[in-house]
């Protein structure tokens, strides 16, 4: 702590739909403490906007810091944001619809707030720390109880007309496919991500397959986690391993799908299911994107898991709150 000054310390936030996380970093993005709190989504806007405050302030606490110290802070919420007025237009984890997330943040801890969609901010973190801002053009796919995307073209952040580019989850990869939370059919989503996954090994179970999960957590798999179909695959269990590879390939289909439209130098895998399963995952990923990429679109390209893991959320608001005050 010693060498930075003591009030150029930035803030970076992940809220989402059960958890919020908040981050207190130095002006050379180290991170210095974490601090977590369920978001309590069903309280409604007011309640959630008062949680995020107490994250943070607690974040700063258990650093031994004030909150005058702090210069800004960069918060991520899981839906379309509006960049420039800091409002949530629409995120359906938290029903919230055009809701004041900046105004309301600053009124209650007095200092800056620069919001952006969460996976966005997860791909900035990836790109400016972990890869330290070399790739020109990287695209982030993040695999969690949904799937996101974020995208860095020409070394920015790429936002779209509507500042709602990067939705790679709702790419339709199986016409007909099951339903999406969006309301389509066979969106990637709906295939790969976590839910995906959890759904069709319970429709297996009812149709008669056998899994060691129900060993494990019981018939009804309650409090089921990603850990958990790791340690099924290490047990030789073939129905969780089936469920997996095919979400696996379906990413793969959607990676080879995005380099053939971006040709991004670098496409980083991240989120929950990534970090629980990179080993039963990856090599097939990687392997599907280059027999589906079009020939000679995938030379040089690297496709990558993301060694953040949860932090690239609140590492992405310290990025974006540090680009932001200058």
């Amino acid at each position: 702590m010693a060498d930075s000054p003591k009030s150029d310390l930035i803030v970076g936030v992940d809220l989402g739909g059960t958890k919020i996380l908040a981050g207190v970093f130095n002006p050379q993005l180290k991170l210095l403490q974490t601090a977590k709190l369920s978001t309590k989504a069903t309280r409604g806007f007011d309640a959630v906007i008062e949680r995020i405050a107490r994250c943070v302030q607690d974040a700063v606490d258990e650093a031994d810091l004030s909150l005058k110290q702090v210069k800004a802070l960069g918060i991520g919420a899981p839906g379309a944001v509006d960049t420039e007025t800091g409002e949530v237009i629409f995120a359906p984890n938290l029903e919230w619809k055009d809701a004041p997330l900046k105004k309301e943040l600053e009124k209650l801890l007095g200092v800056p707030v620069f919001a952006e969609n969460d996976t966005n901010l997860c791909a900035l973190g990836v790109h400016e720390v972990e890869l330290k801002g070399k790739p020109r053009h990287m695209l982030g796919i993040f695999l969690g109880t949904g799937i996101g995307g974020g995208l860095i073209l020409d070394g920015k952040l790429y936002g779209g007309f509507n500042r709602t580019a990067g939705e790679v989850g709702h790419m339709v990869i199986e016409v007909g496919g099951p339903e999406c939370g969006c309301g389509n059919k066979g969106c990637f989503e709906a295939l790969a991500s976590r839910t995906a996954i959890f759904r069709q090994i319970q429709q297996a179970i009812r149709d008669g397959g056998k899994t060691v999960l129900t060993d494990m957590l019981g018939e009804d798999l309650d409090g089921m986690k990603s850990g958990d179909l790791r340690k099924a695959i290490k047990r030789g269990d073939k129905l969780v391993e089936k469920i997996v590879e095919n979400a696996a390939e379906y990413t793969g289909i959607a990676v080879a799908n995005l380099i053939n439209i971006l040709n991004p130098e670098v496409v980083v895998l991240g989120g929950g299911v990534i970090d629980a399963l990179e080993e039963e995952m990856l090599a097939i990923i990687v392997e599907t994107a280059f027999d589906y990429a079009m020939a000679g679109t995938t030379n040089g390209i690297e496709i990558v898991a993301s060694k953040l893991g949860d932090l690239a959320g609140i590492t992405g608001g310290a990025v974006l709150a540090r680009q932001r005050l200058k």
